[in-house]
């Protein structure tokens, strides 16, 4: 039995109507996207770097002398004789007092020990200290220094000494530099990845600076807290900026 046109008009009239509102939503939801896809890609963030060879230019060299004897007394006497050398091995290399200070003696009670390994309360001996720092700005005569140091232990000297620490006194000048200079790397790399896209880039909306990394020369190390190498002469100066600019 056929349904009368009445009847069928209706159900055709809402469903037309059902699919005209499923196109607007539909419409409006692709409009979202596209709007959104374009506020996604209106920029582009990229990372910057450049990179210093730098030799240092200060240096710090620790040297210290222990001696220890059950008499305070004759372990002072001792401690004295050692650090009188060392002055005038200093002074002999021809290093002016004004580079060289000198702490304060140090005092250690040593206690027995049983058999256990267990520590007593019984003093045995004492265990005195004296420690020296030279800082200049003469990193070669501290290098060869403290590679002639050793000399002094075939004298009886009781000598213990450290690696130098070596700085660079103008990093806060080479800083700005090279931040400039990872900007621009950081730029190029922007330009690129745009230009290969069909697109520009325009002005810079935010740009971070990232850690300095100090290392060896020639080294690949790299730390999210940055490294600031003291043990090498010969370093390298990295700097990382993360720039994001507009797309034009």
């Amino acid at each position: 039995m056929e349904t009368p046109s009445s009847e069928r008009f209706p159900q055709l009239f809402w469903g037309l109507a059902a699919l005209g509102v499923c196109m607007v939503l539909m419409a409006l939801i692709g409009a979202g996207a596209v709007k959104s896809a374009k506020r996604a890609g209106d920029e582009i963030e990229v990372t910057g770097s450049a990179k210093r060879s730098i030799r240092s230019d200060y240096a710090i060299w620790r040297l210290s002398s222990a001696t220890q004897s059950p008499a305070l007394q004759d372990a002072y006497r001792d401690l004295s004789a050692n650090s009188a050398r060392i002055r005038r091995f200093l002074t002999e290399s021809g290093v002016p007092d004004s580079l060289v200070t000198v702490k304060p003696v140090e005092t250690e009670g040593v206690y027995r020990m049983t058999d256990q390994g267990m520590q007593t309360g019984e003093l045995a001996a004492y265990k005195l200290t004296q420690r020296f720092e030279v800082r200049s700005a003469d990193v070669n005569r501290i290098t060869a220094l403290s590679e002639r140091a050793a000399g002094l232990i075939n004298e009886g000297v009781a000598l213990q000494s450290s690696a130098p620490e070596y700085l660079y006194t103008k990093l806060s000048e080479l800083r700005t530099q090279m931040l400039a200079s990872a900007t621009e790397d950081a730029m190029r790399r922007a330009e690129a990845i745009a230009t290969s896209a069909g697109a520009g880039i325009g002005a810079v909306r935010s740009a971070r600076q990232g850690v300095f990394q100090i290392t060896p020369r020639n080294s690949t190390e790299v730390s999210d807290y940055g490294i600031n190498d003291t043990s090498s002469l010969e370093k390298d100066i990295t700097a990382v900026v993360r720039v994001t600019f507009a797309v034009d």
